[in-house]
């Protein structure tokens, strides 16, 4: 059983910077002959030639096993709650395994929000398979596209839009959440820290000592910490700082310097500096603006 939607987008829908081409959904049951027919064309593939598009497409298989292939990824095992990512240009194949069959959700996209986020490096045609496992907000985001691809209401590119990059960002952290939560000591020992260096924003808290008093080195403590966090504990120190420096001047009458030295910042002059840096304005500018 297959049910698919395919859309257009004008030139307008594209310079929202992505825009959907098809949402679709089919369940194979074990036996069932696959790929299934009634894709439009440019979309229908055999196993064997396998097929290349001109465009991304994501997929996310909530039961049942299979196979996925690429030219760049080689072979990998499907399983229940796995979503696989389809890159334009990209050589792939895929079917879910005979003896078993499989459900399948998939949205087409394309657009220059999405090459931009592959550019940067956060998706990439040698890690397409995700394993996300079993969520029911991703099966609502794709059953919300469906129905409102079917229903085709106006800005439907723009509703549509918002939904993929829902998807992409609940696959991108879920996967990451869940590698790191199979090591429960690490994972904890990075939200200590964070708590820790949010309680102390006012005391002499050097990041060397919390790794001490965890007992690692700090470099490995650091790489702990960018990979939960996504920055380094010393970046988190400051922007928490910077945060709490806004938060002075907005609400108190403490001068620039007494903030500068409460902070634990080693001058008002490298207070200043720093703060116009992430803020754009010197710390006298920004309490100006808003009181």
């Amino acid at each position: 059983m297959q049910t698919s939607k395919y859309l257009i987008a004008n030139e307008r829908d594209a310079e929202w910077g992505l825009t959907v081409s098809t949402v679709g959904y089919e369940e194979i049951a074990p036996g069932d002959d696959y790929p299934t027919h009634g894709h439009a064309d440019g979309y229908y593939f055999t196993l064997e030639k396998g097929r290349v598009l001109n465009e991304y497409q994501l997929l996310y298989q909530p039961e049942g096993e299979g196979l996925f292939r690429s030219a760049s990824a080689g072979e990998a095992h499907l399983k229940a709650g796995d979503m696989f990512l389809l890159f334009p240009g990209e050589w792939h194949s895929y079917h879910p395994l005979s003896a078993v069959g499989w459900k399948s959700h998939w949205i087409g996209f394309r657009g220059a929000n999405m090459d931009h986020r592959v550019r940067a490096g956060f998706l990439s045609v040698s890690h397409p398979v995700y394993h996300v496992g079993y969520s029911g907000e991703i099966l609502r985001l794709y059953e919300e596209a469906m129905r409102v691809a079917q229903v085709e209401a106006p800005y439907v590119q723009q509703t549509l839009a918002g939904v993929v990059n829902h998807l992409l960002g609940l696959m991108y952290s879920l996967e990451r959440t869940n590698q790191l939560s199979r090591n429960h000591e690490h994972v904890d020992m990075v939200n200590q820290a964070r708590r820790l260096i949010r309680d102390g924003l006012e005391d002499d808290l050097a990041i060397q000592d919390i790794a001490s008093d965890m007992g690692v080195s700090y470099s490995n403590f650091r790489k702990l910490f960018k990979e939960f966090a996504g920055v380094s504990p010393a970046f988190y120190q400051q922007e928490l700082r910077i945060q709490r420096a806004k938060e002075l001047l907005a609400t108190t009458d403490m001068s620039v310097k007494q903030i500068a030295y409460r902070l634990r910042f080693d001058s008002p002059d490298y207070f200043s500096s720093k703060f116009k840096m992430k803020t754009g304005m010197k710390p006298s500018e920004f309490r100006a603006q808003v009181r």
